[in-house]
């Protein structure tokens, strides 16, 4: 049942889907972090695996960039190929005085200012969310494996290269985190389709000062992710 964006057949794909949107990310996961690992697509290169993690089958497909690419693949995933649970695994620029380089965000929720929504025809507008279970057992293995988190509101954002006058200072002032591009399109996919997603997010530069990770620091910040993402699919 393979679709124009994936050739995977029913039953390739595991019901938990960790999502980068690096295609090479998903790459890494694969071969760094599961065992009997089998590629299940790479159509137009956006590689997908299914293997175990700690004996537990789990898989790992890219998503792309921003939201209509991350629309396509995890809509797929959930209405075609039977996935229960997505978490996304992805950088973030830090918005908020308080967040650092290598903080990891839970996006517990996702301003945005994309009309992705507005497909459902909703006569307001719905606020696109994590699943609270999801989000609060990834909360309680961040604790038990020490790593510090942040959890709150994170800016969905169809714009890289913003031309709005003063656009993250009024995201700022409202409280928002850290700005990415794919999360809220999960979401509402996942409320859609009554399933589970969360997004985890390493902060990898910050929009108000000039700082940035180095490749080392990268490495190691989204590693202390996957770990994090992988180490929950086995209490979920």
């Amino acid at each position: 049942m393979a679709t124009p964006h994936n050739n995977a057949k029913k039953g390739d794909i595991a019901k938990i889907v960790i999502m980068p949107g690096d295609p090479l990310r998903a790459k890494y996961i694969a071969e760094n972090f599961l065992d009997n690992v089998k590629m299940f697509t790479d159509v137009r290169n956006v590689y997908g695996y299914t293997g175990t993690y700690n004996g537990k089958e789990v898989s790992v497909m890219a998503h792309g960039m921003g939201m209509p690419s991350m629309g396509i693949y995890s809509y797929e995933l959930f209405n075609f190929y039977d996935v229960d649970t997505i978490i996304r695994v992805g950088s973030a620029g830090g918005i908020k005085d308080d967040v650092n380089l290598k903080d990891i965000i839970l996006a517990q929720g996702c301003s945005t200012d994309s009309n992705f929504a507005d497909q459902y025809e909703l006569p307001g507008t719905l606020a696109p969310l994590a699943d609270f279970g999801l989000l609060h057992k990834v909360y309680n293995k961040a604790e038990e494996l020490g790593f510090k988190l942040k959890v709150g509101n994170v800016l969905t954002s169809d714009h890289f290269y913003n031309e709005y006058t003063n656009a993250n200072e009024k995201w700022k002032k409202m409280g928002v985190l850290a700005v990415e591009m794919e999360s809220a399109a999960l979401y509402y996919n996942a409320a859609n389709a009554g399933k589970r997603a969360l997004t985890i997010l390493t902060v990898s530069d910050h929009l108000f000062r000039d700082e940035a990770m180095d490749a080392k620091e990268r490495e190691q910040g989204f590693t202390d992710m996957i770990t994090l993402a992988l180490e929950s699919a086995l209490v979920i």
